[in-house]
């Protein structure tokens, strides 16, 4: 199964809207994508609950991995989204 580690780039993490961008990026792929930090299991990326649980602070680490026709785009797609910093970006909008 393709997997990928990315450092979350959102200083304060993957709480509220950016976890939200993070869920509907996963939402919109043609695969399931999931989503662990440490030795945790992975949860389903498209799941806000899910994911806020994870609790992911800026700069931790996180593995991203889907299965199937589309993986590889589907975790291009999260780890691009996972490394910027969402918090900076939407403060500016």
């Amino acid at each position: 199964m393709p997997s990928r580690e990315v450092v979350v780039g959102s200083r304060i993490g993957l709480h509220g809207r950016p976890a939200a961008i993070v869920v509907r990026t996963a939402a919109a792929q043609p695969v399931t994508v999931r989503i662990s930090t440490g030795d945790r299991p992975p949860v389903d990326a498209s799941s806000i609950i899910a994911v806020l649980s994870l609790g992911a602070k800026g700069g931790d680490t996180v593995t991203i991995e889907a299965e199937g026709d589309g993986a590889d785009e589907a975790l291009d797609a999260l780890a691009e989204i996972l490394g910027r910093d969402l918090d900076a970006e939407t403060a500016d909008a």
